[in-house]
């Protein structure tokens, strides 16, 4: 009977564990599939409709580009505050670059850009990138908290943008600008598109790269890390730098969707990135685990929430809160998995 009995407690424990499994590799896809249901009887059919569908999906492009990068660090232990306001800077440094040419009268011809398309880009990018290293920088050499390192460039480079811009819009952009944010290639929105893009790139950096490894290895134990021979303070600068870089790719592409360079955009954004990633898997608590794929259903999660609840009428101030209370949970979630 003794054997019976400790057989049952052995088939128990197995089974509570394969469910732990199962919820932890599809746990958050089940959630993401029941919130669109609610959202689907709620609003009587309306989110499910094409276009609405296209619209979350294009919504959270953005958010989900600076994502991927806030996961990488994430998983390194860090933090990045910083990536709404760098997505800000290389969004007005890139529309000032982004003019089509002025005929004799002084208007813009739309058809002919005043400088090549990679000109912006690279200019936008190159600005958002410098910020990325300046943070890693600080933090690898002076070992100063990522918290008060990319809350500080959060404010500088909010700050910048507003200077380069005298506190103004930045609009009359060539047609190959706009392109990159409300244009489509084969039938794919291009936000979306480079939201692909960088998934799958970061992905295959992730799990199939030796530089991959080493990022995992630095958020599982530093110490370890460096022991093993990880130039740990590369690590850092080139994660920070790839994750401002993303956020300059988002900050691009926002510019061409809105037809404007603001220095306002992005507020928030760093928030919501971080929420997704939580939300997604990255652990907060632990270090060194953490996928995009997670990531991007994490922003779909947060982005399904808020085309619902903005379909069915509710207060912007309400959406808030209703994320305040996702993102608590989904942290409370992350410390009840690393217990079990």
């Amino acid at each position: 009977m003794a054997k019976n009995a400790s057989a049952d407690v052995a088939v128990k424990k197995t089974g509570k564990q394969l469910w732990n499994d199962i919820f932890n590799k599809f746990g958050i896809i089940l959630i993401l599939i029941l919130i669109s249901a609610l959202m689907a009887v709620a609003t009587q059919g309306l989110f499910l409709k094409p276009i609405n569908l296209m619209n979350v999906f294009r919504q959270i492009s953005f958010i989900g580009l600076i994502g991927i990068g806030v996961t990488v660090i994430i998983i390194t232990t860090g933090i990045d505050l910083s990536s709404g306001s760098v997505l800000a800077m290389a969004s007005v440094f890139a529309a000032s670059f982004a003019h089509p040419i002025k005929d004799a009268a002084g208007q813009y011809i739309d058809n002919i850009a005043q400088y090549p398309l990679i000109v912006p880009i690279f200019i936008g990018l190159g600005v958002a990138a410098l910020a990325g290293a300046i943070n890693g920088s600080i933090i690898a050499y002076f070992e100063l908290p990522p918290f008060i390192v990319t809350l500080g460039m959060m404010t500088a480079a909010r700050g910048v943008a507003f200077l380069w811009t005298g506190g103004k819009p930045i609009g009359d952009f060539s047609d190959s600008f706009n392109y990159l944010g409300a244009g489509f290639f084969l039938g794919i929105p291009m936000p979306i598109l480079l939201l692909l893009l960088a998934t799958i790139f970061t992905w295959m950096i992730l799990t199939k790269t030796k530089f991959g490894r080493h990022i995992y290895a630095l958020g599982g134990n530093e110490q370890a890390a460096i022991i093993s021979g990880v130039n740990v303070k590369l690590i850092k600068i080139v994660v920070y730098s790839y994750a401002s870089l993303l956020a300059g790719v988002a900050g691009i592409s926002l510019a061409g969707r809105i037809e404007s360079g603001q220095p306002s955009a992005g507020l928030g954004f760093e928030l919501d990135a971080i929420a997704a990633a939580v939300i997604g898997g990255t652990s907060q608590s632990t270090g060194g685990i953490g996928t995009v794929q997670g990531t991007i259903v994490g922003a779909l999660i947060i982005g399904v929430i808020n085309n619902g609840m903005t379909l069915l009428g509710v207060n912007s101030y309400w959406q808030q809160i209703v994320k305040a209370f996702i993102i608590v949970g989904a942290v409370l979630l992350d410390k009840k998995r690393n217990k079990s």
